[in-house]
């Protein structure tokens, strides 16, 4: 069972409370957009086995979005921040690397 902490309520939900809402800092591509740049958002994408960074959305709780970073193979989790964080913050690298030493961040 995965178990994520709602950075904005505290709250720790499993996954049925939770909605997954995808890749979380992605650059997305909309109108004006080259054919081949949204193809390659949508499609072209890596996906390795292991750290991720996601997005949630609380759904049956105070119903915002934050994000995750977990680790796809062992569902071990790393930290959850808020959705409105362009990058990851250093105290969930941290977390990752001394899990990880040998992870780069991509």
């Amino acid at each position: 069972m995965l178990l994520l902490e709602c950075p904005y309520c505290g709250v720790k939900a499993d996954e049925t409370e939770l909605t997954p809402g995808g890749e979380a800092h992605l650059k997305r591509f909309g109108p004006g957009s080259t054919d081949e740049a949204f193809e390659e958002y949508l499609f072209l994408r890596p996906n390795p086995k292991g750290v991720h960074f996601e997005r949630w959305r609380h759904a049956h709780g105070c119903g915002k979005w934050f994000l995750a970073a977990r680790d796809t193979a062992t569902l071990e989790v790393f930290g959850t921040y808020s959705a409105q964080t362009t990058e990851p913050p250093e105290h969930i690298i941290d977390a990752i690397r001394a899990k990880r030493p040998d992870w780069s961040q991509a």
